[in-house]
Order: C-alpha cells, then structure tokens, then sequence
C-alpha cells in the first residue's frame, strides 16, 4: 500500500505524514508503517545574526556569495586565450572545504573597507539532518506512506482507511493521491464498470449482426450476469480480493459465457429454418447441444484448474483469474442449460428466423400460377 501525502512545503506535509502515521498505527492490519521522509542526510544550517551583521557593515548578500564563492564555485569574469573565451570560476580549494571546521577560514571585509571579520562570528551553525531525496507528486511537495496489509485485509479496505484518516486529521490545503498498486488499484476501481459495460455492449452488437436480430443476441447475453455471481461467490469462498486481476477474469468470462449461449440458440434457429416451431425447435436444440456445451464447459474448467493450484512467484494473480473462470463457469452453465431455453421460448417469438425470407420466397415460387 502506497499512499501519498501533498501539499505546499515539506514541513507541512512531513508534520502531517507523521500524524497520519501515527493514528494509522492503530490499526493492526496495517503493518510496516513507515514513510520516504527520512532525516538521514547531516547537514550544516547556518543562521545569520543581522544585527551584529549591520554594525560591521556587513549585509546578508555578502555573506551568501562569500559562502558560494569558497564552498560552491563562482565564475567571476572570462578571459580570452588566441581567440578563445574562457571562464573565471573562484573555489576554495578543495583541502580547504572538507569539514564544517573550515568554515572559520573564512573572512569578510565591510563594504566601506577595514579589518577582515571571521564569517564565525557573523553566523551560528547548526548539525541537523535532512531527507536525502525532496520528492514531488503532481508538482507538489509529497510523503509516500507505505505499509504492508496483513492476511484477510485488502488493499480497498486499507486506502478507505487512510482517505477517512485524511478527512478527518489533515487540513484543507493537504492533498491525497496514490502511488504503484494502490494507484493502479484506484483507477482500475473505476474504469471496471466502464470496461464491462463496453466489453457487453461489442459482444452485443457482434451477434445482432451475426443473429441479423436484436432478440437473439438479448437471450444470449442475459445470463451473463449469472455468470459475475458465480465468479464473486468464488472469490468470496477462495478469500481472494476483487482485484485488477479477478477483474480481467471477469471480463475473459463475459466471452466464454457467450459461447454457449450461442452454441444453443444457433441450433434452435436452424431446425425453426426446417419448419420447427418456436417450442419444438428450442427443446430439440437443448437436448442435442447439452453434451458439446458440457464438453467445452469441463475442458476450459480444466484448463483453468492450474491457474488455480499454482504455487511460486506471481500464483495469487494466476489465482484470481483461475477462480473468476473456475467459479463463473460451473455456476452460470448449470443454470443456463435451464434459463436459455426458457427466455429463448418467451422472446424468440419476437424475431423471425435468419432464413425466414428466404424460405417465403421458395414458398411463393412453389405455388401453382394462379392464371
């Protein structure tokens, strides 16, 4: 679990992170709570004393270019050298700006001239630590809380978690995002819904146009949330979290649920082309392709039963996907060998068959001339 903490400077977001921390670890499904934000880098932090700084006549830029110019570099001028520009950069050298004890071999002059003044007794300096790394989310100023979850805890309930924290501890200037699974987690939440509902309707408008009929493709796909209940009640029973992969598991079952459907309703409608009627030709369907919707029902079961038993590296993804399958399968076919048949005698009487045309035309042409 990665959850992120933004907002205008660092100070305030690490004083908020800590907070966050510190009431999250109340919770003891959250373990390993630890954040980014670590004051592990020593730095020297030198304050100025302005007043004493004003009488000697000395200002606040000439003792930050001092500093610049003997720890950092300052290019100072150019030269030219046979029709070449050169840079003049001062340094101390580097002997000289090893340890913070250097720091008192170096002086300052006034501005109006005089005796040099020791910069130490111009500044205090302060041994503190700082974050080696200032990380920034959206442009912001950020601290990424991490943790582990503990068995039985999923990551949706763990981020609610934290965003009730966050509503409740942080100001209204703080700002909450997510980072790896956590961000991924979050907006695969949201694009499910959306994905399902567009995988439904492709599947939908393949068939009317294989189907030639807007009825026989809505009996097809009507069981298919029978299908999503099997796969939940799966879910629920292995303990596995409805996840990015149990997601693309249930949308790999919207088409697998279609087939046999398909394998059904495309027999009914041959033997209503021979002259069955609606009833007669769904009976008769039902019966003959009960056994190939069983067969192709048990070989991809089957298929799925490693995904399930895998053990190793990356098994709980295999996982999720391999009991989506599992379980939306056995569930939906016992059903549906029951529930296509009979939405099939209720709506197909709507739609004409394929070859209706057709055979009207043959009818016709048989037919005595009348003159």
């Amino acid at each position: 679990m990665e959850f992120v903490i933004a907002g205008p400077d660092y100070a305030s977001v690490q004083a908020w992170s800590k907070e966050i921390v510190e009431r999250a670890k109340e919770n003891p499904d959250l373990l390993n709570l630890e954040t980014d934000f670590e004051l592990t880098r020593p730095e020297l932090r030198l304050t100025i004393d302005r007043e004493r700084a004003a009488d000697l006549d000395i200002t606040v830029e000439d003792v930050g270019l001092t500093l610049q110019t003997m720890l950092a570099s300052r290019q100072v001028t150019t030269y030219l050298d046979r029709g070449r520009e050169y840079d003049v950069i001062v340094q101390a050298a580097d002997a000289d700006r090893a340890t913070p004890a250097d720091l008192g071999q170096i002086f300052l002059r006034p501005r109006e001239g005089g005796a040099l003044i020791p910069l130490q007794a111009l500044v205090s300096v302060e041994e503190v630590g700082a974050n080696p790394d200032l990380r920034r989310i959206d442009r912001l100023p950020a601290v990424v809380i991490s943790a582990s979850l503990a068995d039985g805890y999923d990551l949706g309930s763990a981020l609610t978690y934290l965003n009730n924290l966050s509503v409740d501890n942080l100001p209204p200037e703080a700002r909450v995002s997510y980072r790896g699974l956590s961000r991924e987690f979050q907006e695969s939440s949201s694009a499910i819904y959306v994905t399902f509902g567009l995988a439904f309707i492709i599947v939908f408008l393949v068939l009317a146009a294989q189907f030639e009929s807007w009825i026989h493709p809505l009996i097809i796909m009507l069981p298919v949330p029978l299908a999503l209940t099997g796969a939940l009640m799966a879910l629920w029973w292995a303990g596995i979290s409805l996840n990015i992969y149990s997601q693309i598991g249930i949308i790999m079952l919207l088409g697998l649920m279609s087939k046999n459907g398909i394998l059904i309703v495309e027999f009914a409608n041959q033997l209503r082309d021979e002259g069955y009627a609606v009833k007669d030709a769904i009976l008769a369907g039902a019966s003959l392709r009960f056994r190939p919707v069983l067969m192709t029902t048990i070989s991809t079961v089957f298929g799925a039963v490693p995904l399930v038993i895998a053990t190793g590296a990356g098994a709980e993804s295999r996982a999720a996907i391999g009991m989506v399958i599992l379980g939306g399968l056995i569930f939906a076919t016992t059903l549906t060998l029951f529930i296509i048949p009979v939405l099939y005698n209720l709506l197909a009487g709507f739609a004409k068959s394929a070859n209706a045309i057709e055979h009207e035309l043959e009818r016709q042409a048989s037919l005595p001339d009348a003159s």
